[in-house]
């Protein structure tokens, strides 16, 4: 397919791991049938600290396939879970600070521990990933420095930030960062899903140069969801070419 402008559009599936595998797969080959040839994987390693591996071996035969045909993948957390409340945990929402907020709360040495399991745990199953990705975006300071000496880059979500580590690099040196938010459908209650689609309508047509459109194993569950997307995609495949975070990084 023909792109007739220089923007770009990079697409995140976030959440994969065993118990999403199938949806992931599919909502993979949908893009595929859409025009997106490029999309970058969010695996997470170990969730309920089940390594991946273990659990579904194939997902990582997947990976790697997809990787060859041109996909990037980002290690994703390590649980996707976080196991103790913290000061900016809200009781009153329990999936928010369960599901999502995993780093939030950590000191250093157990912020250090999750981080380099994950990455042991993706090795072992054979993925590489070249990036990260922190579930819900939360972020704290020991996060992103332990992140500068490990990864090439890191998605915020307002976003990407290239570190210019190389293999063999001592001393890695920040790069200019790429400001693009990432927009999707909202979850939650009912009111965020009904104006979510209009919201996400309203955030393609203001993009930059650069889309970043976030997906999650849900996202084609509704019918309304799946048109709202497919609108997305048709609204932009024209005027841009989907890249990975990897090639954005590598752009930065």
């Amino acid at each position: 397919m023909s792109r007739s402008g220089g923007g770009r559009i990079a697409v995140a599936l976030h959440d994969v791991e065993p118990a999403t595998f199938e949806r992931c797969a599919l909502i993979r080959d949908w893009l595929d049938d859409h025009g997106v040839d490029r999309v970058t994987l969010l695996v997470i390693p170990a969730r309920d600290l089940h390594p991946l591996g273990d659990r579904r071996p194939e997902i990582a035969t997947w990976v790697s396939e997809r990787v060859r045909a041109g996909d990037a993948v980002a290690q994703h957390g390590f649980q996707h879970f976080q196991d103790r409340p913290s000061r900016w945990s809200r009781p009153a929402s329990p999936r928010l600070h369960t599901e999502a907020r995993e780093f939030i709360g950590l000191d250093e040495r157990e912020t250090e521990r999750a981080l380099d399991a994950g990455r042991r745990v993706l090795k072992l199953a054979g993925i590489e990933p070249r990036g990260f990705v922190a579930p819900a975006y939360a972020y704290t300071p020991a996060l992103r420095d332990m992140l500068a000496t490990r990864f090439r880059w890191w998605a915020g979500s307002w976003g990407l930030h290239a570190t210019g580590l190389e293999p063999g690099c001592a001393a890695p040196t920040r790069l200019p960062s790429l400001s693009s938010p990432a927009i999707g459908l909202a979850s939650g209650t009912i009111a965020r899903r009904a104006i979510s689609p209009g919201l996400l309508r309203a955030a393609t047509l203001l993009a930059g140069e650069v889309l970043r459109l976030d997906l999650h194993p849900g996202d084609l569950a509704l019918p309304s969801q799946m048109l709202t997307l497919e609108w997305v995609l048709r609204r932009s495949l024209p005027r841009r070419r989907p890249v990975t975070y990897d090639e954005l990084a590598a752009a930065a």
